[in-house]
């Protein structure tokens, strides 16, 4: 994914365009799982996943029991098969490496409760929905 140059737009072969998603993902029973190393363990993951799929993460942050992404992403990007891949190694990987702070939450395998948020945005909501989430 590229921008061209003098455009806000990203351009591939056949295609040009600007997709911005804000996505929330929210603790299973809004435990306050989502702090110190679990959190930065948890964000760094998701910084990984969005590198690996070339897409460019704008806002990421969030409380105890919840986070907010702002994101660009390709085309080519189905939200619920993202969100599923985003849940399933954030959850599956910060249990593993921190069972005992994840472990204090949940006793069963639990992390991340089945639903979420979605939403595209537009350019002249942008800047108002980064503040947003510059301030959780």
């Amino acid at each position: 994914m590229f921008k061209k140059k003098n455009q806000p737009y990203y351009a591939n072969r056949h295609s040009c365009f600007l997709l911005q998603y804000h996505l929330v993902l929210v603790t299973k029973y809004r435990k306050p799982v989502l702090t110190g190393p679990v959190k930065n363990y948890v964000y760094k993951l998701i910084e990984d996943i969005c590198t690996e799929r070339g897409y460019n993460i704008l806002e990421l942050n969030g409380e105890a029991d919840h986070l907010h992404l702002l994101f660009e992403a390709t085309p080519g990007m189905a939200p619920t098969e993202f969100v599923n891949v985003l849940k399933t190694k954030t959850a599956r990987f910060a249990r593993r490496d921190y069972p005992t702070e994840v472990g204090r939450f949940y006793w069963k395998p639990y992390f991340w409760s089945s639903s979420y948020f979605v939403a595209t945005v537009s350019e002249q909501s942008l800047s108002l929905v980064q503040e947003y989430i510059k301030n959780q």
